[in-house]
């Protein structure tokens, strides 16, 4: 996967206020199927990858992993990030595009 490419569209993502992060957060907007795409850091620890997991496989939501916690927080310019949802179906199948 080529970070140089999905990496400025999540921070786009963020700055046009689509982007939630933290776990309990994430959750929240799977429950209410406002989640259009999960990203998982690749060194999340095993309890989270399976309850987000679990989440998104329950409600239909695409996961899709990434390098690890500190590039997905940087990408939203905040601290290491293990968990992230994209609230934007645009934006979402764009990165689902880069990432695959």
């Amino acid at each position: 996967m080529n970070q140089s490419e999905w990496y400025p569209l999540l921070g786009l993502a963020n700055r046009a206020r689509k982007v939630v992060s933290g776990e309990d957060l994430v959750i929240k907007e799977i429950r209410h199927a406002r989640a259009k795409l999960v990203l998982l850091a690749a060194d999340a620890s095993s309890n989270t990858e399976k309850k987000v997991s679990d989440k998104c496989k329950f409600y239909n939501v695409p996961v899709r992993k990434v390098e690890d916690r500190s590039v997905l927080g940087r990408s939203i310019g905040k601290e290491a990030r293990v968990v992230v949802a994209v609230t934007d179906q645009g934006f979402a199948k764009k990165l689902i595009s880069l990432l695959d």
